[in-house]
């Protein structure tokens, strides 16, 4: 059994890499204090990752989650090796009324488009009309908004999404269209350096913080607790909130880490950080992407064995070390990719999912309604979005650090693969 054992604790190491070793360990006294919350999940598998965890003590603290990912069954799996499940959480009416709204405006908003591939855009106008009818997220009407104008061409919708205290890509080239200012953003210098008594990189510290925003507690008087230059992410995420987002926050955090950074690339991180984690340093994701800059495990293990270090997972909490190590990772990104819609992509999907989507001959090349078809027909959804988001987050950005720029030059080179990235001829 001793050799069994030793054998069993090789293969783990081996299998965790040379760089990266969880040097952390946690007791299931630690863990049961924590409140029920993604972080805790994180930290559930963390728990869960341990050699000297228990199979008694796994089955127990399982069902302290809130909910279940493949990384949590996985591990729970490895360590008592059955499977698991969780009570589901039941939707409220109001939700399941939203959700199958939403849906019906997705499938209205694809059929339009589907409509204006054909060169129908008449019949398409009707199912973007009723699209915008129907999406509840200010983002989303405004692209009914947009792609009202590209098939009606008339300059009501333009008016209309002018109108809209959201940034996003439409409200941009709605702005460009008329040769208009962009929408208002804020930008605010704070004084105080930091919050007493809260310690941005433990994400247990930011779970409590979402468990009062949760609690019906006013949201202003939360966000002036942690109004500082530190927890800035926090304060302008409840401000933003609070105001129901019709005020656009892009603080611009952690100066001094990007100091011998070109612009581009300054921007390129506060646009990809704004819509990854807005900017809270001790982010998790449901699927444990952690930290300001959401770098999955398995990425932070390959940097970390790249840079010749080891450090813990938790270490990306550090916002300075997110900052670092999303530089280096985009150095290799760029290398391939030198447009930010496309970095955007490979960041969210990966380089070969984004490779493969640029490089189809019906993507990203001269045609009607082009690169927004391009943009709107990706098939991953997540990605589309984000690279969207990011898009518009770094024209705000760029030109917040003193370089003018507009989004249709932006646009206008995803058509010229010369100019935006390695993969086209």
């Amino acid at each position: 059994m001793h050799l069994k054992f030793l054998l069993i604790l090789l293969l783990l190491v081996l299998s965790m890499g040379t760089s990266t070793l969880q040097a952390k360990t946690f007791t299931y006294e630690q863990i049961h204090k924590m409140p029920k919350s993604i972080e805790k999940d994180y930290y559930i598998w963390r728990f869960l990752s341990q050699i000297t965890t228990t199979a008694a003590e796994a089955k127990k603290v399982i069902y302290e989650a809130s909910r279940l990912n493949t990384k949590l069954r996985t591990a729970y799996k490895n360590r008592t090796g059955s499977t698991i499940e969780l009570p589901k959480i039941v939707a409220t009416g109001e939700t399941n009324k939203n959700w199958r709204r939403r849906s019906n405006a997705h499938k209205s908003f694809k059929h339009g488009l589907a409509l204006m591939q054909q060169r129908k855009p008449k019949q398409a106008a009707d199912y973007f009309e009723d699209a915008r009818n129907n999406y509840l997220q200010r983002y989303d009407i405004d692209k009914s908004l947009f792609w009202l104008y590209l098939s009606t061409k008339e300059d009501k919708y333009l008016e209309m999404l002018r109108e809209s205290c959201d940034v996003n890509i439409y409200t941009l080239m709605a702005a460009d269209t008329i040769n208009g200012r962009y929408p208002k953003t804020i930008t605010e210098s704070l004084w105080k350096s930091s919050t007493w008594g809260f310690d941005i990189e433990d994400p247990i510290d930011w779970a409590k913080v979402k468990q009062k925003m949760n609690s019906g507690v006013d949201l202003d008087d939360l966000a002036e607790d942690h109004k500082s230059q530190e927890t800035i992410g926090i304060y302008t995420y409840l401000k933003a909130k609070a105001c129901n987002y019709t005020q656009s926050y892009f603080p611009m955090p952690y100066r001094k880490a990007m100091k011998h950074m070109t612009p581009e690339r300054q921007a390129l991180i506060y646009a990809i950080a704004r819509q990854e984690s807005r900017f809270v340093p001790a982010s998790v994701s449901r699927s444990f992407a952690l930290g300001m800059m959401q770098f999955m495990p398995f990425l932070i293990e390959h940097i970390s064995k790249e840079k010749g270090e080891k450090i813990d997972y938790d270490d990306i909490f550090n916002p300075y070390k997110a900052i670092e190590y999303a530089d280096f990772h985009l150095d290799y990104l760029t290398k391939y990719l030198y447009h930010p819609l496309f970095i955007a992509y490979a960041y969210n999907g990966g380089i070969g999912f984004t490779r493969r989507h640029i490089t189809n001959k019906h993507n990203f090349r001269k045609g009607p309604y082009e690169p927004y078809m391009s943009m709107e027909k990706m098939e991953n959804e997540e990605a589309k979005e984000y690279g969207k988001k990011v898009l518009a987050n770094y024209v705000i950005y760029l030109n917040k650090l003193g370089v003018t720029t507009r989004i249709f030059p932006l646009l206008k080179v995803l058509a010229s693969p010369s100019e935006t990235d390695k993969f086209r001829k």
